[in-house]
């Protein structure tokens, strides 16, 4: 009786790390800089659309502003993994 009790608490440590890891990796810093570094991204690629009529300023500022874009999207979903 004592060691399938231990065997449950076992099993009951195990799932309560596993969720404990989850957590951690949302709360990862990692994850918040790559967003922040994300949004400054987007945000530069929108400012260049409004930096005057160069020959490929808007083409310029759309792959940027798609990069920052990606780069959020990237760390939403590891942050909901």
């Amino acid at each position: 009786m004592y060691f399938r009790n231990k065997i449950i608490a076992m099993e009951d440590i195990n799932n309560g790390s596993a969720k404990r890891l989850q957590t951690n990796n949302a709360n990862n810093p990692a994850h918040y800089t790559l967003m922040v570094v994300g949004i400054f991204v987007t945000v530069l690629g929108a400012m260049l659309r409004f930096a005057g009529e160069w020959m490929f300023i808007d083409i310029i500022s759309n792959i940027i502003f798609i990069v920052g874009v990606v780069l959020c999207l990237k760390s939403v979903i590891n942050i909901l993994k």
